[in-house]
């Protein structure tokens, strides 16, 4: 009889298998967004994930042009949630 240790790691390791099995839809023919739409993504995230709780909206576009996109939604995203410039403040310093 399989132990309870058998079944961890049993699941474990279908855990760990399964998310390659996924596969997103194959490329349109039309040009794929870049720069200044990752831009525009970045900055909507948050009413994006919001959204994508509610409908069937994607936070990040697919297919994208690759690294432009990827530049221009975590500029967007920074821009939009506080980049950390909050945190490079110190408190009580003039």
């Amino acid at each position: 009889m399989p132990t309870r240790r058998f079944w961890s790691t049993a699941l474990a390791l279908a855990a760990l298998l399964l998310p390659g099995c996924a596969h997103q839809p194959p490329p349109l023919p039309i040009e794929s967004p870049g720069f200044l739409p990752g831009l525009l993504h970045g900055f909507l995230v948050l009413f994006s994930l919001v959204a994508s709780i509610f409908t069937d909206v994607r936070i990040y576009a697919f297919p994208n042009s690759g690294f432009w996109y990827d530049v221009g939604f975590f500029v967007g995203a920074s821009a939009f949630l506080g980049g950390g410039a909050r945190s490079a403040r110190r408190r009580g310093a003039r």
